[in-house]
């Protein structure tokens, strides 16, 4: 087994690395507290390649794998999570579009997306319905040859910016199997009835736009349908088994920063006339983290690799994802504890970062999720 990048994917790591502390570090407070992004930033990242490297070579992506995607967003995730969120989302629904969008479809939208002239979202949650997608109740009802859409989605990414988005709705609210009432549907941001409205006051990512969305009689045409019919759900389980990875790069992207931050502040910072680096209780702590996230890259690694093969662990994902997440609240936490009163001040980006871990726990399937998908792989 072999455990090493190789010279392209190092390559890849490289440049990522140094354009995220290039370009995020001076930015990342200001766009934190005003909850804004500068989407220049987006245009720089599209320009070097950095946006849909899983996108096929013919519609204009590098055409690598998924474990690419991974390696770069924990890169930018390493440096500022709320700045690599608002640009890696751009393509957030891209996946559903190359798995199973018609080739209309992936050539429409898709290079426009590689070369950063637009931005697409995924509108799955609503307010009665989160880790139960099947329960989503927007609706869309086939009139002649459009869908007309009725219904309301929170917590949507890019819901305020997006050109179009990739919408959750029921097209057979009949059928008595409730995991085959769903489809997804394109639909463009600028049609007559629909309107989105900024949430604000999150407690992190704060430069990544998220949204509450409502659909009221908007239509857009028949072959906006992806995929087919009633498949909706089925199609959103192979979306979730590759975008938990990129939580999982996220995660450790995130307790990489945690460490980082740690060891430069203990070493640094002295208590009792000495390093806090000395202290035994300081060294097991700084152990733990290195540990917990070298097992969590590794979880990632493995199941990403095996994405790219075709060959899905539903299990090991859901592994990943839950053990990352959490792996990375723990980091930030013991890394705002390690600076003590510094920690709690937002000069020190330990405190952003403490803000940004918990919705790696959250969003693209809870950590209670999580756990359940893990055990009935095991159990059956």
């Amino acid at each position: 087994m072999d455990f090493k990048l190789s010279k392209e994917q190092r390559d890849i790591v490289r440049a990522a690395k140094e354009f995220a502390e290039g370009e995020f570090p001076q930015r990342a407070q200001e766009f934190d507290r005003e909850e804004s992004f500068d989407p220049d930033l987006h245009r720089k990242a599209c320009e070097l390649g950095f946006v849909g490297v899983f996108i096929d070579e013919q519609y204009d992506g590098a055409g690598l794998g998924f474990f690419e995607h991974c390696l770069i967003v924990e890169e930018f995730w390493a440096v500022d999570p709320g700045i690599s969120q608002a640009i890696i989302s751009t393509t957030f629904g891209s996946e559903l579009i190359q798995l199973f969008g018609s080739q209309e479809q992936k050539a429409t939208y898709l290079p426009r997306l590689v070369a950063g002239e637009a931005v697409m979202g995924t509108a799955i949650t609503e307010p009665d319905a989160g880790s139960d997608p099947a329960g989503a109740t927007t609706t869309a009802v086939l009139d002649g040859d459009h869908w007309v859409i009725n219904g309301q989605k929170m917590f949507t990414t890019n819901g305020t910016v997006a050109d179009f988005l990739l919408v959750f709705c029921q097209t057979q609210p009949e059928n008595p199997d409730r995991h085959s009432r769903h489809s997804f549907i394109l639909v463009e941001t600028d049609r007559p009835g629909y309107n989105a409205n900024k949430l604000k006051g999150k407690l992190g990512i704060r430069a990544s736009d998220t949204a509450e969305v409502a659909f009221s009689d908007l239509r857009v045409p028949a072959a906006n349908l992806v995929g087919i019919e009633g498949e909706g759900f089925k199609q959103l389980n192979s979306f979730f088994n590759r975008t938990r990875l990129h939580i999982c790069a996220q995660a450790c992207g995130l307790a990489r920063a945690c460490l980082a931050d740690s060891i430069a502040h203990t070493k640094e910072r002295r208590q009792f006339g000495r390093p806090l680096a000395s202290f035994q209780a300081t060294q097991f702590k700084i152990a733990e983290m290195a540990t917990h996230l070298r097992a969590a890259r590794n979880l990632y690694y493995e199941a990403a690799w095996l994405v790219d093969q075709g060959k899905v662990d539903h299990g090991l994902i859901a592994m990943a994802k839950w053990y990352a997440a959490q792996m990375a609240v723990q980091a930030a936490d013991e890394a705002v504890q390690m600076h003590g009163g510094y920690g709690y001040m937002d000069e020190y980006r330990v405190q952003r970062l403490y803000r940004d871990a918990k919705i790696l726990e959250i969003y693209e399937g809870a950590k209670e999720i999580e756990k359940t998908i893990v055990a009935r792989s095991l159990l059956g």
